[in-house]
């Protein structure tokens, strides 16, 4: 990660599971997948405040479609493949 770290933008997992509602394990779940950033200082994990936000809003957006593994796209493409 060439960016700077600028702790103004930047937020621990419990803060970003107090403003979310996700838990600290769910968010650093969600790091080690790729689906969120973080940068490790020492013992504690920091995220983007947008990006956690955004991340989130999403999810609401997605409702119960967020399980589903097809939303993507896939589907069309496997179809489309044969």
């Amino acid at each position: 990660m060439a960016e700077a770290f600028n702790p103004t933008e930047w937020i621990t997992t419990k803060e970003a599971a107090e403003l979310t509602g996700y838990t600290a394990r769910y968010l650093r779940k969600a790091i080690a997948r790729g689906r969120l950033q973080g940068i490790r200082r020492g013992r504690d994990w920091f995220l983007k405040r947008d990006e956690v936000l955004s991340y989130a809003e999403e999810m609401r957006r997605l409702g119960p479609a967020k399980h589903d593994p097809w939303r993507t796209g896939a589907r069309k493409r496997a179809v489309d493949a044969n």
